[in-house]
């Protein structure tokens, strides 16, 4: 399936001059997040600390979509930097700044440079539970077995 939709962007101007959201591949799933912080501070991320990264990007998705703010595998294999509340949503109604809350789980600092691919955006059809109050859901061979019950 290679579905398109429409996406309304805009730069803030904290954001100018960089790049817009991209695919790095044809069949990509996830937009990059660039960092626009500014060129002359880097934000240094200590090891076990997080911080909010601004992407100066605002965005107006169509409604019964989100945008999931998800973490750059290479960010967390190489520097243990990843998305903190992951993954984020971006809700169809949402208008502010999209920002990328990093933590560092590595050893070392981790610098933060403008323009840095930080998270990738995907974008995904969203639906909306009608939630039926009952008096018993219906059985099934697991029940409530949970964390761990169907196997190691």
């Amino acid at each position: 399936m290679n579905a398109t939709i429409k996406v309304d962007i805009r730069q803030l101007p904290h954001g100018k001059g960089m790049a817009l959201p991209a695919y790095q591949s044809a069949d990509a799933a996830g937009l990059d997040l660039l960092a626009a912080v500014p060129a002359e501070t880097p934000l240094i991320l200590p090891p076990g600390k997080y911080a909010m990264v601004p992407t100066g990007l605002t965005i107006a998705l169509p409604r019964g979509y989100e945008a999931q703010v998800r973490p750059r595998s290479g960010l967390a294999a190489k520097h243990g930097v990843t998305v903190l509340n992951s993954p984020g949503t971006v809700d169809a109604d949402y208008r502010g700044e999209i920002n990328v809350l990093l933590i560092n789980h590595g050893e070392a600092p981790f610098p933060i440079r403008r323009g840095e691919r930080i998270a990738q955006m995907v974008i995904a059809p969203a639906v909306q539970a009608q939630l039926v109050p009952v008096k018993a859901l219906s059985a099934t061979d697991r029940g409530g077995g949970g964390f761990g019950s169907t196997g190691r």
